[in-house]
């Protein structure tokens, strides 16, 4: 039975209960923040692209940074705000860390039922950011292109991510040639073709397994021909398997 949406906020943090698809309104923030996922998945979008946030992760997005909070599959979000000495120790730029089982636990702590003493908050902060900073950043982020043509090339992925089209065929669509396109994905987005679109069909596989759908069917609708080389591609970037992945969900 899908989540009824609920919110609970207080100066250090805060929880989201989102039904899948439910988001927040556009917004920024004085003070810079965590946010964990601790069932389903976060999508975070700022103006550096957009990053995903499984239940492994935990995303960092620096004060004064515009952003988006969407949920795919019934998502349990939880929010701790940094004070500003701690914030500094942090990257000046939206991140995606891997989120240790120590790291999960404070987290938790921070935005369970139970209010802390100041002080006590302030030593669980300051062990939240020594995990980060011993944590592994890692790139689940899909970039946002500018250029209309990797735009509409992007359009067409979106809509359609099994999409098996060689690039020289989308740039047809999009009025490119193939080796403009290929300059552009290396110099806006700093991958290629190939690189950005299976990290779009990566993103699509968490939100289709946060739905419930299993390994096989989410393999085909991203575009692998066989479950192998999905369950390949998905361990390499996200850190395990589709299957235990979707078990913690």
């Amino acid at each position: 039975m899908p989540i009824a949406r609920q919110s609970r906020i207080w100066p250090s943090g805060g929880v989201h209960l989102w039904p899948s698809g439910g988001s927040g309104s556009t917004d920024s923030h004085p003070r810079g923040h965590l946010v964990y996922a601790a069932r389903g998945v976060l999508s975070v979008h700022t103006e550096r692209g957009t990053s995903i946030v499984p239940a492994n992760r935990v995303a960092w997005t620096p004060a004064g940074f515009t952003h988006q909070h969407r949920a795919h599959g019934d998502t349990d979000m939880r929010i701790v705000f940094l004070p500003p000495a701690l914030a500094r120790l942090a990257p000046d730029r939206p991140a995606v860390f891997t989120a240790s089982g120590l790291a999960r636990e404070v987290l938790l702590a921070l935005t369970g039922p139970r209010r802390y003493a100041r002080a006590a908050e302030a030593r669980l902060h300051r062990v939240l950011v020594d995990e980060l900073q011993e944590a592994d950043e890692l790139a689940l982020r899909l970039p946002e292109p500018r250029d209309d043509r990797l735009r509409a090339v992007a359009r067409i992925l979106y809509d359609d991510p099994a999409d098996n089209a060689a690039l020289a065929a989308l740039g047809r669509t999009a009025g490119a040639s193939a080796r403009t396109l290929s300059r552009l994905f290396h110099d806006e987005l700093g991958m290629t073709f190939y690189e950005w679109r299976t990290q779009l069909r990566i993103f699509h596989a968490l939100v289709l397994l946060a739905d419930g759908h299993d390994t096989t069917r989410v393999a085909h609708a991203c575009g692998w021909a066989n479950p192998s080389g999905f369950i390949a591609a998905f361990t390499r970037l996200v850190g395990t398997t589709p299957g235990r992945y979707r078990a913690t969900t």
